[in-house]
């Protein structure tokens, strides 16, 4: 069904009422940014979206009428008779492997734009190959991993890169990512996700390949340097004094900034090198503390990797998709990232170095990851493009934009010279 060229509403919500959903339609009923926008809440389950409207309207009047769509993943024609009413759809029903290609698919037919937070590589590869050129040519900017993972990573990368050029008229050729403080658990979609992953591995071996390759999700996927390889062990990092370990998530987020790169045209260098890390102290406490969590991450990933054992631990010790923490314990959550970049001055060749930092309040996987996936949403819908349509990135679509937007919500994004 081809998108009216007014459509109806800015911003649908699908999978609103799922946990993650409802702290996204509630960021989006109490912010100031989404005054004046039209949006509505979707789903197939009409008493569960009522109740959800009937507690975003005890928050904030103004919601208490909001539209309700209807709409079934696994009805095609309902997912495009949806898209074809919204110039944005926000997704937040994972795992997206299992639920998410039909409303992809829907958006490219549409030239609709849409955001999710998935972090599932695999899948991702596969929406690039099956949509990349039909989108381009719809129009339609399909944005992935516009939560914890990869929004801090991919703008933080871009607003070193950007200042870098800005101020010294080159590029950094290097940039290392430090999680440097955290509070907050890892969220049951995202071990969702995971999960999904390692099932579709049992069944193709082949999927091991594509989410080991450090470039798997380039536009031409091509074999990593064995430096580019993700970080597996305990490390001392010199530049910032401290212990390092593996971060979960450095899989999909180094992938998603070289995608970046690269569909920004390698402004950075076809060489350019990037890498993620968990951070601790300095000393044997920090020592043992990034020895135990790397120790503690490989057992999971083993014991996860068995599939009788992976059942066992979905059933009675992983939160579910539709669970999380409480609003007290959301509350109290924050991270910050530390990134480290090098550059080489076009002049006289003397090295540049800068430190980026980003940093938010509230829960990386439930607080904080609502607060960008809703910003990400209305900057599809009401900012300037920074790109063309296509399977994109934060960085190649939205830019420094959205890092504007997330600033003026409370996000720290900031760079400072170092010696």
């Amino acid at each position: 069904m081809p998108k009216p060229s007014k459509p109806e509403f800015d911003i649908i919500l699908w999978g609103a009422t799922g946990f993650t959903g409802r702290l996204v339609a509630e960021y989006l009923s109490k912010t100031q940014d989404t005054h004046g926008a039209s949006w509505a809440l979707a789903g197939r389950d009409r008493n569960r979206l009522e109740q959800l409207r009937a507690s975003l309207g005890a928050l904030n009047a103004s919601s208490a009428n909001l539209p309700i769509v209807l709409a079934d993943a696994r009805n095609a024609a309902s997912l495009d008779e949806m898209v074809a009413r919204t110039r944005v759809v926000i997704s937040t029903v994972g795992p997206y492997a299992r639920h998410g290609d039909g409303l992809v698919a829907a958006c490219v037919r549409s030239g609709t734009d849409y955001c999710d937070l998935t972090g599932e590589v695999q899948w991702m590869r596969r929406t690039i190959d099956a949509h990349h050129e039909q989108a381009r040519k719809s129009g339609a900017r399909i944005v992935h991993t516009c939560g914890f993972d990869s929004i801090p990573s991919d703008l933080g990368v871009l607003m070193l890169q950007e200042y870098m050029k800005e101020h010294h008229g080159t590029h950094c050729h290097r940039v290392n990512f430090y999680l440097t403080r955290m509070r907050g658990g890892i969220s049951g979609g995202t071990l969702a996700s995971m999960v999904q992953a390692m099932d579709e591995m049992a069944a193709d071996p082949s999927i091991r390949r594509v989410l080991g390759n450090p470039h798997a999700l380039d536009p031409e996927p091509r074999r990593g340097s064995r430096e580019e390889r993700d970080q597996m062990g305990v490390r001392y990092s010199a530049e910032l004094g401290r212990w390092t370990a593996p971060f979960l998530m450095a899989s999909v987020n180094t992938r998603v900034v070289r995608r970046s790169n690269a569909l920004l045209g390698y402004p950075w260098g076809r060489d350019f090198f990037y890498s993620e890390a968990s951070s601790f102290a300095p000393g044997v406490k920090g020592l043992l503390t990034a020895a135990s969590m790397t120790a503690g991450m490989g057992g999971f990933m083993a014991a996860a990797s068995v599939t009788p054992v992976r059942r066992l631990l979905e059933q009675r010790v992983l939160p579910g998709p539709g669970e999380g923490p409480s609003a007290e314990a959301r509350e109290k959550g924050f991270f910050e990232i530390r990134l480290l970049g090098e550059g080489t001055s076009p002049k006289g060749g003397q090295p540049i170095r800068l430190e980026g930092k980003v940093a938010s309040k509230g829960d990386p996987g439930y607080a904080a990851t609502s607060r960008m996936l809703s910003q990400a949403a209305l900057c599809l819908a009401f900012d300037e493009p920074a790109g063309e349509g296509g399977v994109l990135t934060p960085a190649s679509s939205m830019g420094l934009k959205l890092v504007e937007r997330l600033r003026k919500a409370g996000m720290t994004f900031q760079v400072t010279e170092r010696a």
